[in-house]
């Protein structure tokens, strides 16, 4: 697509009363773009997309990620139900894009690209925490934006899924989710505080939630 031709799809429809709104198929397509800008392939990228719901994209250019384990964040949402933990992160993190890997499990939030370098300090004293600031030379698997709920067969969903192209989690709202998260394990294990947790299963009541093409 030319880039006459992606300033068409994403023009904002007109209505009567003046204002201006994009349809959910543009606020899909800029976002897909924002994505794939980070490749110097988006063709491929979009294969893997079709191919295996999930395409490797580099951290550090226009995003970072914030690796957080998945027992921090179940302590955070106090329950281990994937639409209770996907609920508590958009709240916590002001609908901030969060993907899941349900196998570990683990959280990414998306974050500033800048924020591995002037979070560094931080960044360090999590990692005693099992979290991790991902950015330069890292990639992660970023799902198709149509998988915002955990089915089986997905290598990983939107947890929390990107409402705008460039919208990302706000650093210290993560921090925060992180040392809530620390506190209340602290609190409930007195032992190793960093065991293995299983795997997220779907659940038999969770409904598919609305994505941005839908919305």
């Amino acid at each position: 697509m030319t880039s006459d031709a992606s300033q068409r799809a994403v023009q904002p429809v007109s209505l009567e009363t003046g204002a201006l709104v994009h349809t959910t198929a543009d606020r899909r397509l800029a976002i897909e773009q924002w994505l794939l800008s980070t490749v110097r392939d988006p063709r491929l990228a979009r294969l893997e997309w079709k191919q295996h719901h999930v395409a490797m994209l580099p951290l550090g250019t226009l995003f970072s990620a914030v690796r957080l384990p998945g027992r921090l964040v179940q302590a955070v949402a106090a329950s281990r139900a994937p639409e209770d933990i996907d609920a508590v992160l958009d709240e916590v993190l002001e609908g901030g894009p969060v993907i899941c890997d349900p196998h570990g499990p683990r959280y990414y939030a998306l974050v500033p690209a800048s924020m591995p370098r002037t979070w560094q300090q931080a960044a360090d004293d999590w990692r005693v925490a099992d979290v991790d600031c991902l950015g330069r030379d890292s990639y992660l698997g970023v799902p198709r934006l149509d998988a915002t709920t955990l089915r089986p067969g997905l290598a990983s969903y939107w947890s929390v899924p990107m409402p705008s192209l460039g919208i990302l989690c706000a650093p210290l709202a993560v921090a925060r989710l992180i040392a809530a998260g620390v506190h209340r394990l602290s609190e409930v294990r007195d032992r190793d505080p960093w065991p293995a947790d299983p795997p997220l299963t779907p659940s038999v009541s969770a409904r598919p939630r609305l994505t941005p093409t839908e919305s």
